[in-house]
């Protein structure tokens, strides 16, 4: 077996150079390259590709104190509106030397505890934190204390009051705005029974979401919850379709006339319910979900929702990290963004069938 290769190092380039290595080292940093002439500088650079070498990124991380890494931590690859959200991240941070590190935690407490510590083991400069769950309030600030934490999507606040002492940097939405008006124009369409397809209760999108719907049915004295009263297990069309079977297998004068999904995908398996109950959406029941997932605008019929501006969250998510690193941030910072409801093809005027 032939022996392997050596590896080049900074002083075989100063050698073959005729440099000292600090001025290698200096012509070689895109930071300090200007203090070196540039005749110098050159026949640094030659060198370096005549014999291979590579700078070694973690030794200079280290001498900086900085890695120039991001963690970020998300629930679930398969929400569709994370992509959009990521991409406003490494939009916002391309230009200023931060590697994304992207990270999945399946909507698991655990695992999220343990991609946390594998982040800060590895020494990442900051966090996007968007799988939180309320129960990870001590947690998350705990960790607050060691590295920025940035909060995006989800964060502990369902309305009792401001949760920016614990972790105090956010971007959210409004969700108990963005499901109240959605409920509102069910209403305003003449639906009086309206279920919801709640999501799980330890996440505060979720929560605000169900208060703002219950918030809109208090608005109207004629309208009623029909809802089932079970949540989903997890965000995804499974779930959707499960419980809203629960709705159209109610007695005739129990069964929705609209219903209101706590995200896209679940509304998703919603529609796909009605197909199985014989319903036309939305001429016998309406549905609207929650994101505005990409693609949703071409479902048959193309989904009624509430948009989640994900690529905003990200860009202003990043923004802030930026701003915790270079310690320029302003402590604390709440950004909530204002939703936005579209109007599409599975929502329409009330017609009672049951």
């Amino acid at each position: 077996m032939a022996p392997a290769e050596r590896v080049a190092t900074l002083r075989d380039v100063a050698e073959h150079a005729g440099v000292h290595v600090a001025t290698a080292s200096r012509a070689l940093n895109e930071r300090q390259s200007h203090l070196v002439n540039e005749s110098t500088r050159t026949r640094v650079l030659e060198a370096a590709a005549l014999l291979g070498y590579r700078a070694n990124a973690l030794a200079r991380s280290l001498r900086r104190g900085s890695t120039g890494t991001l963690g970020i931590v998300v629930a679930d690859f398969a929400n569709p509106f994370i992509v959009t959200l990521l991409r406003g991240i490494e939009e916002e941070v391309r230009a200023h030397d931060l590697l994304p590190l992207v990270t999945e935690t399946r909507d698991d407490p655990r695992a999220l505890r343990n991609t946390v510590k594998r982040l800060l083991d590895n020494r990442v400069d900051a966090i996007i934190l968007t799988a939180a769950h309320l129960s990870d309030e001590a947690y998350v600030a705990e960790i607050s204390q060691q590295v920025p934490v940035v909060l995006a999507v989800r964060g502990f606040d369902i309305g009792a009051g401001d949760a920016l002492a614990s972790v105090p940097l956010q971007v959210m939405q409004n969700d108990f705005l963005g499901a109240r008006a959605a409920v509102r124009t069910l209403i305003d369409l003449g639906h009086r029974r309206i279920a919801q397809l709640p999501g799980a209760e330890n996440i505060s999108s979720f929560v605000n979401r169900g208060r703002g719907f219950t918030d809109a049915i208090d608005s109207e004295p004629l309208a009623r919850d029909v809802s089932s009263g079970a949540r989903a297990a997890a965000s995804t069309v499974e779930e959707g379709r499960r419980l809203a079977r629960l709705l159209f297998a109610a007695p005739p004068a129990d069964r929705p006339t609209a219903v209101f999904a706590h995200n896209d995908l679940m509304a998703v398996g919603a529609l796909d319910a009605a197909r199985e109950a014989g319903l036309e959406c939305p001429r016998d029941v309406s549905i609207v979900g929650y994101n505005d997932a990409p693609l949703v605008d071409h479902l048959d019929p193309a989904l009624s929702t509430v948009r989640l501006p994900a690529h905003e969250i990200g860009r202003q998510s990043a923004h802030l990290v930026l701003g915790a690193i270079a310690g320029t941030a302003v402590l604390p910072e709440l950004r909530m963004l204002a939703p936005e409801y579209i109007e599409r093809n599975s929502t329409g005027p009330a017609r009672e069938v049951f």
